[in-house]
């Protein structure tokens, strides 16, 4: 027993021996970081980066202080590969500290991996939203991706850019006081992207400028010029080439398009179509012109007339019996005044006055004597829409639309009716730089109230003359239409991808996948679509200044139908 406690006690005599030299051995080496530390600042206060490079690289561990400033003293020194794995070892050592993915996306933006600096950037941001420098260099990032609303909106947070002046290039022909109310940002002003997103609405809205741009040039004294490149439409078109584009599009469909421009430099439009087709003939002109010059509201006055043959069956192909067919007969005149006013919101308003008829008609089980009402019918309309949600950096924008119809129709008793309709879509360019991807996706519905007649009816299907396309089921059968669900209420979702595979600004060519869903009923059971349905398919988009026509193929999931179709394209989106 003596013999143990003798040891403990010698065990503990001789530990406090080693105390004093282990705490002597402890306070030295926290001296010595500490006077490595104030030596490698004083280096970086003087910039002397080869020196402070020596003085760091043999310090082993380094905190994360001292990475920071060795892949200062590397990035000075243009050794970036080093300086790279010392700024990621320093955000290891500290990931909340915003130095680092700074000075990371200073790295990728050297070898002008400009989407990695991005991400790297918003990292940082995200650990201090206010940070000046991050802003503006995010911004820049941006900037040279030519994602100029991105860049706008990280700007803004420092109060830039500052626009100097704005010019167009080249000069246009459009009257320069109305061009002039189409900017709402200002010279000698800042540019706000909601500015900007405004002015891109409304220059859209006047309807001469297929393609256009607004640029920011950089100036000497750090501010910029914004510039406006825009192809104008004049008249029947600047060179006969658009023109013999239009009738090449159309006359294999027994149709012309003739469409003037800036009549009289006032963005005054008319279009005109005019197709001879026997079994659905239709002549339809519009005048669009500005309200008082101003550049964000226009009155839009329209004709239509139609004479169409309708067979109502339930395929385009196959085995379908008749359930109804008629001549239809319809004349109608509209006007609305439009408002371009904001990228947020846009709104139309206005009325329709038209008259139909119904010829040669086999009612079958199809055709109610409802849906025969004939006469004259007074319509109210009002539409609104909106961009919910945007986000630049991602080019990614979600919008929506809403419109309603009011109408009363005199026939053998006046009748009423009330159409809802809405829809919601999103679209988004995957790619940080280029336009060689794009996805969007729309969801469409409406709803129906009242008494309607045949021609009110809503349509599932592809045909030149529907906007609701189920590109599985062909809305005509025997160049009649009536081959595709029709009905009163329906829901809808189209999906498509298109990859750019030429495009030399006149000349472009797309092909991609598409995905459609719907369904579409009626009070009348022999009409709608009685399911869901699902088409999938492919689908090709070529284009000539301006004007194409898409090649599709659709496979209806539901009967296993192939449907083929060539569509012709509205004239190209013109925001970038």
């Amino acid at each position: 027993m003596r013999r143990t406690l003798a040891r403990v006690a010698g065990i503990f005599l001789f530990a406090l021996t080693l105390l004093p030299a282990h705490a002597q051995g402890v306070g030295e080496s926290e001296v010595s970081a500490q006077t490595v530390e104030q030596r490698a600042r004083a280096l970086t206060g003087k910039h002397q980066w080869q020196s402070l490079a020596d003085l760091l690289r043999p310090v082993e561990p380094r905190s994360a202080n001292l990475e920071f400033l060795y892949g200062t003293a590397l990035a000075h020194l243009d050794r970036w590969d080093e300086a790279e794995r010392a700024f990621a070892s320093g955000r290891g050592k500290a990931p909340a500290d915003e130095r680092f993915p700074v000075e990371l996306a200073g790295v990728a933006f050297h070898f002008k991996h400009y989407p990695r600096a991005a991400r790297l950037l918003r990292s940082a941001l995200r650990l201090d939203p206010h940070d000046g420098y991050a802003n503006e260099f995010l911004a820049t990032v941006y900037y040279l991706e030519g994602n100029l609303p991105a860049a706008l909106k990280y700007w803004n947070r420092v109060g830039k850019p500052q626009v100097a002046d704005i010019r167009q290039d080249p000069p246009l022909q459009v009257d320069q006081a109305l061009l002039d109310r189409a900017f709402v940002f200002a010279p000698q002003s800042q540019m706000r992207l909601r500015d900007y997103l405004d002015t891109r609405t409304r220059l859209d809205g006047l309807g001469i400028f297929p393609q256009f741009k607004v640029e920011l040039p950089a100036r000497d004294d750090g501010r910029f010029d914004a510039v406006l490149r825009a192809q104008e439409l004049n008249g029947l078109g600047n060179s006969p080439w658009p023109v013999a584009a239009a009738l090449a599009v159309g006359l294999p469909f027994q149709s012309v398009r003739m469409d003037a421009y800036n009549l009289c430099e006032k963005a005054i439009n008319f279009t005109a179509f005019y197709r001879w087709d026997a079994q659905k003939r239709r002549i339809e002109a519009h005048l669009s012109l500005p309200l008082k010059q101003h550049a964000d509201l226009r009155w839009n006055f329209g004709l239509e007339l139609r004479g169409e043959n309708w067979e109502v069956r339930d395929s385009f192909t196959g085995p379908a019996p008749l359930l109804g067919s008629l001549n239809l007969r319809r004349e109608a005149v509209r006007f609305d005044l439009i408002s371009h006013a904001s990228d947020r919101l846009q709104w139309s308003a206005g009325g329709e006055l038209s008259h139909r008829d119904f010829r040669s008609v086999v009612a079958g089980p199809a055709l109610t004597t409802q849906l025969l009402a004939d006469g004259y019918e007074l319509k109210q309309i009002a539409r609104v829409e909106s961009v919910f949600w945007r986000v630049p950096e991602r080019r990614f924008s979600l919008s929506g639309s809403a419109s309603s119809q009011a109408a009363r129709l005199w026939s053998r008793s006046p009748e009423t009716f009330e159409k809802l309709s809405g829809s919601l879509g999103w679209n988004w360019l995957p790619l940080s730089q280029s336009f060689d991807y794009a996805m969007k996706q729309t969801l469409n519905a409406g709803k129906t109230w009242g008494t309607i007649p045949f021609d009110e009816l809503t349509m599932l299907g592809l045909e030149r003359d529907n906007g609701l396309p189920m590109r599985g089921h062909i809305g005509t059968r025997d160049g009649k239409k009536g081959s595709a669900p029709l009905g009163r209420d329906y829901l809808l979702s189209n999906w498509e991808m298109d990859k750019k595979l030429y495009s030399n600004g006149i000349v472009s060519l797309q092909i991609g996948p598409f995905i459609d869903m719907g369904t579409i009923s009626d009070s009348n059971a022999v009409l709608g679509s009685h399911k869901w349905l699902c088409d999938v398919g492919g689908q090709t988009k070529f284009r000539v200044f301006g004007r194409g026509i898409a090649f599709s193929y659709g496979k209806d999931l539901r009967t296993g139908n192939n449907a083929f179709y060539v569509s012709i394209l509205s004239r190209a989106a013109a925001l970038e």
